[in-house]
Formats: structure tokens, sequence, C-alpha cells
């Protein structure tokens, strides 16, 4: 819908919409801006412009307009106590990783706390009303206006305070005359200071009214009454109206506190530490006018760098000072709060990484360390996020508990930031030589593919400025996950299936047929067999005569797809589970449980299940991690989990309304993913893991008997594969290791005492072998290279060796090949060395045959014959393929390719 469109329709009838009863009873009047037009409240008679153009704007910068002072912490306190004395329940923020959404990342306002999606529809669950809560936002669509704008941030404390108008709710006029008298009340602002302007709001197929409130040009809340749902053209009134009020609480402390920049006042002595340490020069004044300028300038054009240009200009400062006095201001505020987002960000369990969401959290990292090292700054980036927890955590506590997991994190990746740097310079360089004007799409192609960040780009002088489009483009990219779209059928009138096996579970039954479709799939009217979900493989076994090969559940409707034929409709059947099978998976999926909670505590808190498997005879765990495994790590790992299988532990598992369970139970429920039913059902191994799960479990831990990692691997950045086995098929595992063993101690001719001491005598000999080989082949390459050079075929101005080899290995063609071409320069040699069924392809150019054929060149040539692929430099190429049959023509194309046909 056309926001515009809603307010002109609103705007027309304010006394429904906009009028409140605070309006009247203070002798609020409504005009209309002389400039944009806008309609707005205020007591002031002298007024004719909105607070966007208004000439006080920002005028509390070193004049607060407030009674009080209060800073970050303390305005919260402050805002708490308020609503607590009016009613309302302190509810403690929710994770800025939205996990009860499938389809954003980040929680991006207060009001995504309490959305639930249900099909294609967004509901409201709150767990008390009305309700008033600190919830940390993260939103990257501005990351370029951080530090320079005095008021913009990656992550801010969006205060929430939502109602619904019920018995225990209300609606907008007491919303409007709480937050009214919050500002007059509590923070002791005069209320002719106090503006408020008409506005709408519209997502999710739902729009309302909303009332933004200034005090002297600076938002510091909007109130948006959500009434409506549908479109302009067809509307109706929703059952569950909503009031969401969502404020600022940084804009709340720097109105407060009149300092230059609201970074000065949010991040209590973090910003001071570093501006000590970095010994910047402090004109207090001087900077006041540069950032109310700034901010003044930003409400009339969104172009950042005109209006430093503009500020500067106003202020009085040249270039030289400007980069003396504010640049290092700027870079301060930037690393304070892409350093306090990281803390929210991994303290809840995301990982920097290239990888979804992870990109905007690796970005603002990058950009941190890249900032410190275009102005030569060497802050301790574990003493900062010390600083910052120490202030934080009087608001949120639990981010204590995370304090040295975040560390760990930081260093992990402000290593591979280092290690990363040598190639970036390679690049860069590169780039300068080539002269090349690089657009937004360019830099979000070497972001993503190489790391370069524009920061980077803009330190070695490849850019002058970062495009403004550039990080809302990224941010835009990795917002959210595209939800799988899954097979849609046609199930009208069929009642909800009877799921047995959340009951008695029995194993045979009798079902009646309610539907068949496409002569293959078959609807019951209840079921024991468990359908495809959450990684857990379906349940197998017959319905009649017949063999069922798959299980599904389409909303609640289970479907059964059979082989061989099925049974006719409205016919009673006899089922039967495949209960062994259904056993090997129950004890896979429980033990996926055990594996994760296992691998967290060994690990760290920022391990989650990224994605799991389960089949009957083996299982698949994917976790969040940032490195590959060490067989320490894997130990550790795989004791504690049979420690907690010998422990026995019960397995208990009962149904909570979705809300109840996250106030009990917290966010880590949501392992596998988001619950999209109101009722969840919760699997709890008693004090040691607590997920919702709809899948099937054991009923004490004792029943998974041994569980082994038989493989662990990096799949991509931030995530580890685990593959395991459990119950009997651990056991089978371990005796066919045990087998393996045997034989390998067989062929050492030495016992399993000493297999290890066998072992090691074997390798020694080996590698005397391989020496006394190279030994051998240095000798003989020189006789071999002259040989090569006679043999050689004569090409126009280059000659041409090429052999196909079956006994001799790459390490021989390649000490020839380069001997060859160093005793010809006008030699081309080439090599396909067959190998166990596939093609290695080795070749070398002389100094002067590379000006007629390059060695990589030729080999992609040939690989591409043989269906593989190849490249390399100009003197030197590898590739290979597996088409053997292709050998000749191979060699044919070489030689095509050197006589350019």
């Amino acid at each position: 819908m056309d926001k515009s469109q809603i307010l002109s329709k609103f705007s027309a009838e304010p006394e429904r919409y906009y009028k409140v009863a605070l309006f009247e009873n203070e002798g609020f009047r409504r005009k209309s801006c002389s400039k944009c037009k806008r309609f707005y409240w205020t007591l002031d008679d002298r007024s004719n412009s909105c607070p966007d153009h208004s000439d006080d704007s920002y005028s509390f910068i070193g004049d607060p307009p407030t009674s009080k002072r209060f800073d970050y912490t303390q305005s919260w306190k402050e805002v708490e106590s308020f609503f607590v004395q009016n009613g309302h329940k302190s509810v403690s923020r929710y994770p800025v990783v939205c996990r009860w959404r499938d389809d954003l990342y980040f929680t991006i306002a207060s009001i995504v706390d309490f959305q639930r999606v249900m099909g294609s529809k967004v509901v409201f669950e709150f767990p008390a009303n009305p309700l008033v809560v600190p919830q940390t936002c993260l939103r990257f669509k501005d990351i370029e206006n951080v530090g320079v704008t005095g008021r913009h941030f990656s992550s801010f404390c969006m205060i929430g305070q939502h109602s619904i108008p019920n018995s225990q709710g209300y609606w907008k006029d007491k919303c409007v005359d709480l937050d009214f008298r919050l500002l007059t009340e509590k923070f002791g602002i005069n209320k002719n200071e106090i503006v408020f302007v008409e506005d709408v709001w519209a997502g999710g197929g739902s729009f309302g009214s909303s009332l933004e409130f200034f005090v002297r040009g600076l938002e510091l809340g909007n109130a948006v009454f959500t009434e409506f749902q549908g479109d302009l053209g067809n509307y109706s009134v929703l059952d569950q109206k909503i009031i969401d009020m969502g404020a600022g609480l940084e804009r709340f402390a720097w109105i407060t506190m009149g300092t230059p920049t609201a970074y000065d006042c949010c991040f209590g002595p973090i910003t001071k530490h570093m501006i000590q340490k970095i010994g910047v020069e402090i004109d207090s004044q001087i900077i006041s006018k540069y950032f109310r300028a700034i901010a003044r300038n930003l409400s009339k054009s969104i172009d950042i760098l005109s209006a430093r240009k503009t500020a500067a200009k106003l202020v009085g400062i040249d270039l030289e000072k400007q980069d003396k006095i504010i640049s290092p201001l700027e870079g301060v505020y930037l690393i304070a709060d892409h350093l306090r987002t990281l803390v929210f960000a991994i303290s809840d369990g995301a990982l920097p990484s290239n990888v979804g969401g992870g990109y905007n959290l690796r970005m603002l990292l990058r950009r941190t360390l890249a900032t410190a090292d275009r102005f030569g700054w060497n802050f301790d980036l574990a003493e900062l996020v010390d600083l910052h927890i120490d202030y934080l955590k009087l608001t949120y506590p639990e981010l204590e508990e995370t304090r040295k997991d975040v560390k760990t994190i930081l260093e992990v990746e402000k290593d591979r930031y280092n290690e990363s740097r040598v190639r970036m310079k390679t690049i860069a360089s590169t780039m300068r030589s080539q002269n090349k004007k690089l657009t937004v799409d360019d830099l979000i192609r070497l972001y993503e593919s190489d790391g370069i960040t524009p920061d980077f780009l803009k330190e070695t002088q490849i850019i002058y400025e970062i495009p403004q489009t550039f990080y809302e483009r990224l941010s835009d990219l990795h917002q959210s996950e595209k939800t799988e779209k899954t097979e849609v059928l046609n199930l009208d009138g069929i009642p909800d299936t009877d799921l047995l096996y959340y009951k008695d579970d029995p194993h045979e039954f009798d079902a009646k047929v309610l539907k068949i479709i496409n002569n293959k799939l078959v609807v019951l009217d209840k079921t024991s067999f468990y359908p495809r979900g959450g990684g857990q493989e379906p349940d197998h076994g017959k319905i009649g005569s017949y063999d069922i090969i798959d299980v599904n559940k389409h909303g609640n409707v289970v479907v059964h797809e059979l082989k061989g034929g099925v049974p006719k409709e409205r016919e009673t059947v006899k089922c039967k589970i495949d209960s062994l099978r259904r056993y090997g998976i129950t004890r896979h999926h429980t033990s996926t449980h055990v594996l994760n909670a296992s691998a967290r505590s060994t690990l760290g808190s920022w391990i989650w299940q990224h994605s799991a498997f389960k089949e009957m005879d083996y299982g698949r765990l994917d976790i969040t991690h940032h490195s590959n495994l060490t067989e320490e790590e894997i130990t550790k790992i795989e004791d504690l989990a049979n420690l907690t299988i010998r422990k026995n532990i019960p397995i208990v598992i009962n149904e909570f309304e979705r809300g109840e369970a996250e106030q009990k139970y917290g966010f880590r429920i949501y392992q596998g993913g988001v619950v999209p039913v109101k009722l969840v059902r919760i699997v709890n191994i008693e004090s040691f893991d607590v997920e919702a799960c709809g899948g099937t479990h054991v009923r004490k831990t004792g029943e998974l008997g041994l569980i082994k990692i038989t493989k662990a691997e990096r799949i991509q950045d931030g995530v580890v594969r685990l593959e395991f086995v459990s119950g009997d098929y651990a056991l089978r595992h371990t005796q066919n290791q045990d087998k393996k063993i045997s034989h390998i101690v067989k062929s050492l001719g030495s016992s399993k005492e000493k297999i290890l001491e066998s072992f090691d005598h074997a390798m020694r000999d080996s590698d005397d072998a391989k020496r006394k080989i190279k030994q051998l082949i240095k000798r003989i390459s020189e006789s071999a290279a002259r040989n090569a050079i006679a043999q050689a075929k004569n090409l126009g101005k280059v000659k041409l060796y090429s052999t196909v080899e079956e006994e001799l290995d790459e390490e021989f063609h390649i000490a020839v090949g380069e001997q060859a071409v160093k005793l010809d320069k006008s030699l081309i040699y080439c090599a396909l060395i067959i190998r166990s069924g596939t093609i290695l392809i080795v070749a070398f150019s002389g100094s002067d045959a590379v000006n007629t054929m390059k060695a990589g060149d030729l080999v992609r040539d040939m690989a591409k014959v043989l269906g593989g692929s190849g490249g390399g430099r100009d003197t030197f190429g590898q590739g290979g393929g597996k088409d053997i049959s292709k050998i000749k023509d191979a060699l044919l194309a070489a030689e095509q390719s050197i006589l350019g046909k």
C-alpha cells in the first residue's frame, strides 16, 4: 500500500484517527507545516513548521530541555519505573537473533518480539498486557551513517510500549497520555516543547494511524495504532488491534544530557576511554556546532557527504581541521557502536561469517578493524568488550554469561582478517593498476567473493568515498532467509489426522482410508506413521498389503505414499510400522539433542543446531562453529555425550503454550527452527537440554547405548557437520573399526599393543624411500630432459614434447619438465599421467615458447577435451579429466592450440 494515500485519507478525518483526549484537555492545536504540509499538533501558537523544518531543530545540543539528567542505563530505569507504576509488566529483552521467525535473521523492532507467523498470517502473542520492553534491535541499512551523523546506530534499544485494547489494556487516549506524562513528569520536559506529528504505518497486510512525538526536532517515539487489515479499497478492522509504541532509548538519554552526539552519552565510559587513549583534540564548542549542523542538514537531505561539507563550512573549519578533530571522533564512535552490536549478536548465538545474517556481523567487525588500521590505533578489543558489558549488564545482566565467548569469537575473526589483508592488498594493487571505476555491484562482489570491505578500499585509496547505497543493498541481500516452497495438495474437506504417534503410539492399528490422491497417496483418519519433518526421516511399514515409501504432513493432514498399489477409499485397513526402523531413527534423533548440548557445553554458547538429519542407521548434525574441530574437541564432545547416556537421564515431553514455553525455557528451545503452531512440544533432558521438537524420542538417555562421531568437517563458513551413529549401529561401527585395525596390524606384522610403534617405523621407511626416489629423480632428470628435447616435434617457432605416462608420477615429470624448458627455452613439455582411472596433465612452456603458447592455456584446452578443467601460469600449468578414451584427441588439441588452429 502507498503510505501517502493512507495518510491523505486519515488526515482528512483527524477527529477519527488522530485527535485524542490529551489534545483537547491540554489545548493542542492542529496545524499544517508551511513547507511540507504535514499535519502536526502543538501548544505553540506561533509555530508554522513541523519538527523537520523547525528553526530550533537539535537546539537541545548544549542546552537540554529536561530538568533531569539521565545517561543510557539510567534513562531505561526511569522509563521502566514509570510504566510499571502505571500498570505495565516489564519484560526482559528478546534475543537480537530472531529465532521465532523464519523470515528474519535479526530482531528489527520491539513488536517483532511478539509476532508469530501462522501460515500466511502474522499473529501477536504478548506475555503480558500491557507491557514495556527494552528491546535491542539490529539494523544495517544506514551503516555508512554510523559515527558520522551523531545519531545513527547499527544496534539500538527500542523502548517497546505495547497494549491490546481489551479489559486489561488500553487504546489511543491512554497511550498518548502516558507518553506525554513520561516526557513531562519523569523527564521534566516542558509540555510546550512537545510536538505530535500525524503519520501512518503499514506492513504485513495491516495498517493504522500513528503519532510521532518530537522535542526540538528530535523524534523520541512513534505510537502506532495497528487497527486495519487489507488495503484502502477493501479493508476491515482487525480482530486484535495493537498499540506498538517504539521509542529510542538512545534519544531519551541524548535529550536529557545535551551532548554533541548521542554516542557521547550512550556508550558509558567506552568513548571517553578511547578518546583518552588516542589523544584526540577535543573542542566541545566546535564539536557541538558541527554535529548540530550535520543533524539539521540531514533532516533536509540524505546525502551525508554534502552534509559533512556544509557542516564544516558553517562551523568554519577547513578540511585539515575536519580530519584532525572530527574524523577521529567519527572513528571512535563507529568502533564503539559496532562492538556493542557484536556483543549483543554473539551473546545471542550469531557468528560473523560469509553466510546469511553473518555477513552483516563480519562486515561490522571488519569495518571496526579497518577504521582502527586507518588511524593507526591499537585498541584492545577484549578490553573494550569488558567496558561495554560492565556498563550494559545493569540493564542486560545476561551479557555477563557470554563475556568470554564474545572475546573468543572476536579474536578468531580478527586473526582471519589480519591473515586476509595480504591477499586484499594484492587485489587492491591490481585494481589500482587497472584504474577502473568501481560500481556498487563491483563493491558487493568484492565483499562477497573476497571479503574486501569498501572501508579497506577507501583506506588503500582505491575509492574516494563509499557509495551511499552499498550497505543498504548488502543488508537487503542478507536481511532474511528464503523459505522453501512445499508441494500443495488439494485436501479441502479432509479433517485433521488423529496423530497416534503423540498418544499411545501403537505400531499396529486399524484406520479408515479418507482419500486417494494420484493413485499413490493415501490419507487415513488416524496414523502412527511419523511423517518427514525436522530432519527426521519418515516411518516405513505397510498399509494393508502395500509398502509405505514416504510420509509427509500437509498442514494438519498426514499423507502416506505407497508402492505397488493403493487400498480403496472408505475402506478400513490394517497398518503396521517397521518398528526396527522407527527405533533406529528415534535413537538417532535423541542422540542429536544429546550431541548438540554436548557440543555447546564443550565449545561455547555460540553453538546452535544449524540443521540435522536422522535416519535409521546414522545421524547428521550441523552446528554453528567458527573453525574445524580438533581431535581433542571431538573426543570431549563424544565423552560428554556418552557420560550423559550412562547417567540414564529421564526425557520428559510436555506441551506448553508457545509464549509460556519461551518465558519458561528461553529461546534456546528453537534449535530445530521455527515452531509454526501455538501449542509447543517441549523435549526436556533434565538439567542438560531443552528443545521444542516434534520428533520421536527414547524415554531415558540410557537407551541410546553409545554415541560415536564418525566424521567431523567444516562444510561452510560458520558451520561444522558431525556425522554419528548410536545404539547398535555405534557398536557395529566400533567393531568394523577394530577389524580394520586388525588388518593393518596383520599387514605390519605387529600386534595391537605395538601398532603405533610399527606404524611409525613403516612411515620412517616410507619417508626414507621417498627421499631416495627424489635423489634418484634429481640425478636422472637432466638426462631425461635432454632425451625429451631430442624427441620433441617442431611446430613452427616452438617444439612440443608430449608423453602419456602410466608408471612414473607427476613428481618425476615436474622435475624433468622444469629441467627441459631451462635447457631449451623454445620447448613446450607436456605429460598426461594416467592414475586411478583419471588423467593428470602437467605442462611447461619455456621463456621463448610462452610467446606462442602459455602453459596454463594449453592445459585448459586439453582438459576440456578430457571432460575436466585446468589452468595455471604462463610457464606452468596443471589440470585433468576423466575421459581416458579422449587422450589422442587431447594431444591433437594441444598441437592445434599451439599452431593457432
